[in-house]
């Protein structure tokens, strides 16, 4: 059992202490003129391998390169026993199970006057029961907090719940990334709709060119690649594609599946290369393994590009209807990929109208017959390519970048004017009491009490 990581050192930040930052001239590129010009971003951080450290990362960058006047500072969270080598973007490091590392994060934020957080949420990345460690951390906060939330369960146990009722009613906005999210935080977990945007999964700028450039790259040349990509783990669904593969193969037998990703550093840590082992062994055992490649390794961004553009057909197999987001699944649709993938919630909205096939969960029959007939009619194919291309041009880091700096811009404006209103109703009254910020409603303390955050 990992023993828990005491409090991680901070790494100073320079910024004048106990006053806001002179404002530099505003300019027409610069949305943020009420915001100080420090943003700090909690979650994880390359080069931790995760699909929250990879979205972390890519939204650190975007907002920097849009607007070269903002700063961005991370407070990364580091799992036990981890040491990571991280860029000096990462002003904190913030340990998962020990609890009062979490308030120290709060204070140093509080301390160098960031005038906004912003959250990157997962249940599994914060300690605690579901979690709940990040309570220490939001109670604390001074500044205005936007929500991003990576997972939105539409059928939570009771802590996770909690915790996230809570988390709803300290956050100034909530960020989803599709509708299905959006109406599931306010059936579920009662949050306002007004305080809800919807930011999609930000993809980078790619070509639309055809697969067969890259092979060369990908050591596919003259093959079909039908590819799957992220970190494995059990609940992915990737033996329905295995088993899909000999009838496929039949009909086509230059087909190639790539497989690439590491496990999982949960399970690996838990049950070592034992998942892959019996992929492989599958593989066997159906006659395919010469037809599948398994690229055992996290990969770099350049390589991810070289892989994803390689590929004829992506494939998401996921056998849960419950998956909100699919980071790989966006990346496919902007590189303009022909796509196969169950009706989770994410692939259900992405894919509609014609910009992929949709087939049944847990089905290797319907993956079968769906790749087959994407593979005999290059027709088709290439038109459901164009059509995801088109789509996804609004998802491209710099719009996402452009839409949550408005929603920073928003969350500090409706905090400014929520204090203002307080206090004017304060004096009305003629029996002042301190406005504090961002405490949570009796209800919800109340029902905190419940579990140990």
């Amino acid at each position: 059992m990992a023993s828990q990581k005491t409090a991680s050192p901070i790494r100073p930040l320079v910024l004048p202490y106990g006053r806001e930052l002179s404002p530099e001239p505003t300019t027409s590129s610069w949305p943020g003129e009420s915001l100080s010009r420090w943003i700090a971003v909690i979650g994880n951080y390359v080069p931790r391998q995760c699909g929250i450290a990879t979205f972390t990362t890519d939204l650190c960058n975007a907002l920097s390169e849009e607007y070269s006047r903002a700063q961005v500072l991370v407070v990364a969270v580091n799992d036990p026993g981890s040491n990571y080598e991280y860029p000096s973007r990462v002003r904190f490091e913030l340990a998962e199970c020990n609890s009062s590392s979490y308030e120290d994060a709060a204070d140093f934020l509080n301390s160098n006057n960031v005038a906004m957080v912003s959250l990157q949420h997962e249940y599994g990345i914060y300690g605690g029961p579901a979690g709940s460690y990040i309570l220490r951390l939001m109670r604390r906060l001074k500044m205005p907090v936007v929500m991003t939330l990576h997972t939105v369960l539409r059928e939570p146990n009771a802590n996770q719940r909690i915790v996230m009722e809570e988390l709803v009613a300290l956050s100034d906005r909530l960020v989803v990334m599709s509708k299905h999210s959006a109406r599931i935080l306010k059936e579920v977990f009662h949050a306002p709709d007004e305080k809800i945007d919807l930011i999609p999964h930000g993809i980078p700028e790619l070509p639309f060119e055809d697969p067969g450039s890259y092979k060369e790259s990908t050591g596919t040349e003259g093959k079909t690649v039908l590819l799957t990509l992220g970190l494995l783990s059990p609940n992915k669904g990737i033996e329905r594609v295995l088993e899909a593969l000999p009838r496929i193969v039949a009909n086509h037998p230059e087909v190639v599946y790539l497989i690439v990703g590491a496990i999982h550093p949960h399970i690996r840590q838990r049950e070592g290369n034992r998942y892959l082992i019996e992929l492989q062994a599958l593989a066997r055992e159906l006659g395919v393994e010469r037809n599948v490649v398994f690229h055992n390794r996290f990969v770099s961004p350049e390589e991810m590009a070289q892989f994803v553009g390689s590929a004829d057909i992506y494939i998401t197999p996921y056998p849960c209807a419950a998956q909100a987001v699919s980071g790989t699944l966006a990346y496919a649709l902007g590189a303009g990929k022909a796509i196969i993938s169950t009706p989770y919630w994410h692939a259900a909205e992405l894919l509609a109208d014609g910009r992929g096939v949709l087939v049944p969960f847990e089905d290797s029959e319907a993956i079968a017959t769906a790749a087959i007939k994407l593979l005999d009619n290059e027709t088709a194919r290439n038109a459901m390519r164009k059509r995801a291309y088109l789509y996804a041009r609004e998802m491209v880091w710099s719009k996402a970048a452009e839409s949550y700096m408005s929603t920073f811009v928003r969350a500090r404006s409706d905090r400014i004017a929520n204090t203002a209103y307080r206090i004017l109703e304060s004096e009305d009254r003629k029996g002042p009491e301190p406005v504090v910020s961002r405490q949570p409603s009796p209800v919800s303390n109340e029902r905190t009490k419940r579990i140990s955050a």
